[in-house]
């Protein structure tokens, strides 16, 4: 049997700084928990400060640390001013979680420009910049480091009425894949985590009745996610150690979505 030190070798995060770009919505917060419980000081970041604060104070009673940046992730001149915060704050940056999203369930008839500029503005604006200036100083600092990008599985496969939203996400994987191959010689590894269906504030209106039991009949596990599940691959994306030949990962965790057929 391994002994903890072995898995605090493999998973631990103890002298990383960690931002979670998202970090105030429901499946980051979850993840920036996780970070934080492996030892990783983290900075969420998001535009809600009293999400934040219960978020913040629910890391500090389990020993973690963690602090709050407000800014809007769609924003070249806050995420820069991001970057530069938490270089004057906690030093460096050596893991980051583009995961800031909205969705939409609009008849595809329906979609207005508005909406449809407004989803791709935050779902890949806001992944572009937070790669290109977090990227930026990852790659030119030369000691690796990793940026967990927020897909979905209508980016792996398109699902129905929620159009511009799946091919919102459908770029945020091929972005993904992209700069994996460009910066995997600087070690700077980029990878997707892939959520299945997991209730969260950005998709409760799209959880109809009829849609909850089509998803119930195509998922193996018969249930919905938690955000807590998604913990395990982020730490192994996260890490150095356990994930450091991983690059380009579109990691899946969907209780067996994709794999269903008949």
């Amino acid at each position: 049997m391994k002994s903890p030190d072995y898995l605090q070798q493999l998973f631990g995060l103890s002298g990383k700084v960690a931002v979670v770009i998202g970090g105030t919505g429901e499946l980051c917060g979850a993840m920036a928990e996780g970070l934080a419980g492996a030892g990783a000081e983290v900075v969420i970041v998001g535009r809600n400060a009293e999400k934040a604060k219960a978020r913040i104070d629910k890391i500090a009673a389990a020993g973690g640390k963690a602090w709050f940046h407000a800014a809007e992730a769609t924003s070249k001149a806050e995420v820069q001013g991001l970057l530069d915060a938490v270089l004057k704050k906690s030093g460096q940056v050596d893991v980051v979680v583009n995961g800031a999203g909205i969705n939409s369930a609009t008849p595809f008839f329906d979609i207005s420009e508005e909406e449809f500029e407004r989803i791709l503005r935050v779902n890949v604006k806001g992944v572009f910049l937070g790669c290109q200036v977090f990227g930026k100083y990852l790659v030119e600092r030369g000691q690796g480091g990793s940026i967990i990008n927020l897909g979905s599985m209508s980016g792996v496969v398109p699902l129905s009425r929620v159009f511009t939203y799946s091919a919102s996400k459908g770029a945020v994987h091929n972005l993904s894949l992209n700069l994996a191959r460009e910066w995997a010689p600087h070690r700077v590894r980029v990878n997707v985590l892939v959520p299945g269906f997991f209730p969260a504030e950005q998709n409760r209106k799209v959880l109809t009745p009829d849609r909850v039991t089509a998803i119930m009949g195509h998922t193996p596990a018969k249930r919905f996610g938690e955000a807590r599940e998604l913990i395990g691959a982020t730490l192994l994306l996260a890490s150095d150690a356990a994930g450091s030949f991983i690059t380009g990962e579109e990691l899946i965790v969907d209780g067996g979505y994709h794999a269903m057929t008949i």
